[in-house]
């Protein structure tokens, strides 16, 4: 491999690292915020009639900060390239498929978060106004909505996605040495896995709180991990 080649494996690699971080502090910060200002999650299960004024109510700052939480998953389009720079010698066909999940995983929980500042919050500007026949309908859209893009896109395929992202470059991990850090990640995207189903069964709840809290975590560690790749790419001999 050439140097310009490693150059560029290695600020791919970074740019990965520092957009994982980014991810998970900015995560924390947004969840904190909407866990104190909005009850959320637990807000996600509440009708139109409960669930929209408190919505229209966090105003201008609130609906900035759910536009900045939906475009947070972005990030993990370059931690995607990141991390396929830096263990593709290692597993390249698994890290070819982690950066497609990434890709889906990112676009999915846009699309699952964005319906919040958007559509929701036009839901809620027209509520108070509504006759009770247009409050019925602006129910309904609002549940199809919270279970079409929340529930199956942004949190389900987004979370597998995710997950598999995980796993796959865990199994990277693994084969490049880096065992420990490798199981880990393993660990993790298996947890977020069974998470996943948290909608589909009230059962692997526990499992989900879990995640909560691991999910951050991890994504700062691989974060770290990829800032310090330089251990994954090898020269390789030419052949005479």
């Amino acid at each position: 491999m050439s140097a310009v080649s490693q150059a560029e494996s290695r600020g791919a690699a970074r740019a990965g690292g520092w957009s994982l971080i980014a991810a998970a502090i900015g995560f924390m910060a947004v969840f904190s915020y909407l866990a104190a200002r909005f009850s959320y999650p637990d807000v996600l299960d509440g009708p139109a009639a409960d669930v929209l004024p408190r919505l229209i109510a966090l105003g201008s700052s609130g609906r900035a900060v759910w536009a900045i939480y939906a475009f947070l998953p972005l990030l993990l389009i370059p931690a995607g390239v990141g991390a396929y720079a830096a263990l593709r010698d290692a597993a390249p066909n698994a890290m070819r498929a982690a950066l497609a999940f990434s890709i889906v995983s990112a676009v999915s929980m846009l699309l699952g978060l964005a319906r919040w500042p958007s559509v929701h919050w036009e839901l809620a500007r027209a509520y108070p106004a509504a006759s009770p026949e247009t409050r019925a309908t602006i129910d309904a859209v609002f549940r199809g909505l919270n279970l079409y893009l929340g529930n199956y896109v942004g949190e389900f395929l987004g979370e597998v996605s995710l997950n598999a992202f995980f796993i796959l470059s865990a199994v990277a991990l693994v084969k490049a040495g880096q065992r420990v850090s490798g199981y880990v990640g393993l660990a993790v995207g298996v947890i977020g896995m069974v998470a996943a189903f948290r909608n589909a069964t009230p059962a692997v709840g526990p499992i989900a709180d879990i995640n909560n809290y691991v999910l951050p975590l991890w994504l700062i560690a691989l974060g770290v991990i990829l800032l310090r790749a330089r251990w994954v790419r090898a020269e390789v001999p030419a052949i005479a």
